[in-house]
């Protein structure tokens, strides 16, 4: 399955207290497992919200 990512966090903190910038960016189309991430509804509207690691791919436009 895949879907256009339409907003993403700062990223995540490595052991040395420096973030770590997401691979994925907004509008990006990725590419993820049946399983993966969590639905969450929105004002009607359906979400997926997940991690960047369980991110198989970013589809290239």
């Amino acid at each position: 399955m895949f879907f256009k990512v339409i907003a993403v966090g700062p990223g995540k903190w490595d052991e040395n207290g420096e973030r770590i910038p997401l691979e994925v960016k907004k509008d990006d189309r990725v590419l993820f497992g049946k399983y993966s991430g969590n639905e969450i509804n929105i004002d009607g509207v359906e979400h997926l919200i997940m991690r960047e690691d369980d991110i198989l791919g970013i589809i290239q436009k």
